[in-house]
């Protein structure tokens, strides 16, 4: 996923320059069965998710928890409800709740565009959905588009900056 592999880049420039300290929360899974040839060559035969994981991303910045999910996809018109989770939604409303800044970016790849947009956004628009996906147009009516640099690809927090502080 290219997004995750840019927004990786971008905690990284904020961890190394200590703006931030934020991380790729790890999938948690129950390895089954190990087929050890060698020691160092052990290798993950079968495993399985543990539980439903919640957002990708979660840490602290200017003293305030940051939580977010990242999606891409590769549609034109639309992105596709069914790729965000029942559990997130519950995630990101509670997070919400207990003050923490939570947000989704997501990416249209054919398009190249990304695009911040708040949790309480998203949560409402899956809580009265009505459709099994959301129109280009909300993204461009509802979100922020993050630019592209070099040093950080998506540069999340300047919009957090300009929303919350």
């Amino acid at each position: 996923m290219q997004l995750e592999d840019d927004i990786n880049k971008t905690n990284k420039y904020y961890l190394v320059s200590d703006i931030a300290n934020i991380h790729k929360k790890p999938t948690p899974i129950q390895i089954v069965r190990v087929d050890y040839p060698a020691r160092d060559k052990a290798k993950i035969i079968e495993a399985y998710f543990k539980v439903p994981s919640t957002t990708d991303y979660n840490g602290v910045y200017r003293g305030k928890a940051i939580d977010f999910e990242a999606k891409e996809c590769a549609s034109k018109t639309a992105f596709p409800l069914a790729s965000i989770h029942p559990h997130q939604i519950t995630h990101l409303a509670s997070v919400i709740k207990h003050g923490a800044i939570a947000f989704v970016i997501f990416r249209f790849t054919k398009l190249g565009t990304t695009y911040f947009v708040p949790a309480n956004k998203i949560v409402d628009f899956y809580q009265h959905q009505t459709r099994k996906s959301i129109p280009y147009a909300w993204f461009e009516e509802n979100g922020i588009i993050i630019g592209y640099n070099l040093l950080k690809p998506v540069d999340y927090l300047q919009i957090v900056d300009k929303l919350y502080f």
